[in-house]
């Protein structure tokens, strides 16, 4: 059930409606949304809403024994035990192939040859995002960042609650378990959720969709099949793709999330006009970034300890990013390019050398999307042998346009528009719109839906991040 998609259109109506209704009951507005929730992730396979909940009843259970438990030893051995199981099915369902087919190849290579046990095994939908979310619940209450203990049917609908269930962004439960308190969205709320959402559908529908159709996914697919200005044209149109494909998502959910009286933390800020990489990852996927920062980094030790350990952690938490995104070397490449990339930045500005605040900022931010572009022909080619070809193909010298028309060329200037805009633009159109009365603001809503619908190519791709 994708969002820019007629289904998840009535599906949204019908749960809207039971909201506004049991406003004054939230009990069962509670049970409403979670089984609205299930629904939702049911309409992908329902035989893995069975998982979904298993994983929400484990973490729910181990912070009811982490609450209860009488020594700091039985606690700790709660969480580790917590983690582990979480990590265990996160590592089964997503990364059981990639290891028994990586086993495989290495023992023939060394002359080693034994049958393994291969399964087809099918990876769910958003596993990776309700994994982390678990997690994270199960770490704040240890932590005590949870002061009340909450219910069991509030856990379930704080892990598996649909707008940001398949995709993010990661919430806390700290932030989202006292929202539980059944409240009508404010007007500015609503005018709120409905400009996002509007927007989310037009970097969706019209950048991300046309980008990937038009040069995208033809040249990734042959890169050698092309000339190197189209190869590099496919490259920064990839860039500008996931971004809008991605930041639409989280947009989308946020703005669901607001209509229905839910307060989301904002997961892009036009990360390309970054002018260090460090400055990058406090812009990209926010979420993941703090998440990974809070329970990855700072645990492992973060800065103390001096620069060498400074350095592995730094690394090893990119390189663990990397993973997560899917099971394949090339999401471990990328995540080891951005790991030393960010090493090596911080070596530079310990050694106070003076040489970064000599460089233009325009010029910073023009280099560091360049790596970041390097970083994304790993991350978007279909296997790591595709990516080399793709870097090849950007070393030939075949000049031939067959793909980038003014068209193409425009899609990539607004992304580009996208990352220097003032940042209080959407508010300015907010506030703008707040004006109006809510008839007319619906009215203008449901336009630009039907607008987005019929400039659409037929059959919306997934979102990227749906993979994962």
């Amino acid at each position: 059930m994708l969002f820019p998609t007629l289904t998840f259109g009535l599906f949204f109506c019908c749960v809207f409606a039971a909201h506004l209704v049991l406003l004054r009951h939230p009990a069962p507005r509670k049970l409403m949304l979670l089984s609205a929730s299930y629904l939702f992730y049911g309409a992908w396979d329902w035989r893995f809403c069975f998982l979904l909940l298993a994983s929400s009843f484990v973490n729910y259970i181990a912070g009811n024994w982490l609450r209860d438990a009488d020594s700091p030893g039985r606690k700790r051995g709660i969480l580790i035990g917590c983690i582990a199981i979480n990590l265990i099915v996160l590592g089964f369902f997503k990364y059981y192939g990639f290891f028994v087919e990586s086993l495989a190849e290495l023992l023939f290579q060394i002359g080693w040859q034994r049958d393994l046990l291969f399964l087809d095994v099918i990876l769910p939908v958003g596993i990776s995002f309700f994994t982390f979310q678990g997690i994270s619940y199960a770490v704040d209450t240890y932590r005590n960042k949870i002061p009340q203990r909450p219910g069991a049917v509030d856990v379930l609908l704080y892990i598996s609650f649909f707008p940001q269930l398949v995709a993010g962004p990661i919430v806390r439960a700290a932030h989202f378990l006292p929202q539980l308190a059944a409240r009508a969205p404010t007007r500015i709320a609503a005018t709120f959720g409905m400009v996002l959402i509007s927007w989310g559908l037009f970097k969706k529908v019209v950048v991300a969709t046309y980008l990937a159709e038009q040069i995208v996914d033809p040249v990734f697919f042959d890169p050698l099949g092309y000339g190197t200005l189209d190869v590099l044209a496919a490259v920064y149109a990839y860039a500008f793709q996931i971004y809008c494909d991605f930041s639409a998502y989280s947009d989308i959910a946020i703005g669901v999330a607001a209509l229905l009286g839910f307060e989301f933390p904002r997961n892009f800020d036009q990360p390309y006009r970054a002018a260090s990489l460090r400055e990058f990852w406090r812009r990209w996927h926010i979420s993941l970034s703090t998440w990974l920062r809070d329970y990855l980094y700072i645990p492992m030790g973060g800065g103390r300890g001096g620069p060498r350990r400074t350095y592995r952690n730094l690394f090893l938490t990119m390189l663990l990013g990397g993973l997560w995104h899917g099971a394949a070397w090339k999401f471990v490449a990328w995540g080891a390019l951005h790991g030393a990339g960010l090493g090596i930045e911080r070596a530079v500005r310990a050694a106070n050398w003076g040489v970064v605040a000599r460089v233009p900022v325009w010029l910073r931010i023009v280099l560091i999307f360049q790596f970041v572009c390097v970083g994304w022909i790993l991350f978007r080619a279909e296997s790591f042998a595709l990516a080399m070809d793709v870097f090849a193909a950007l070393g030939q010298t075949d000049l031939e346009l067959m793909l980038l028309s003014p068209f193409v060329v425009g899609l990539m200037l607004l992304g580009a528009i996208m990352q220097f805009t003032p940042g209080r633009t959407l508010q300015m159109v907010e506030r703008g719109c707040a004006r109006l009365p809510l008839s007319v603001q619906g009215a203008l809503f449901g336009f630009v839906v039907v607008l987005m619908d019929a400039l659409g190519v037929e059959g919306v791709a997934p979102f990227i991040y749906f993979q994962f």
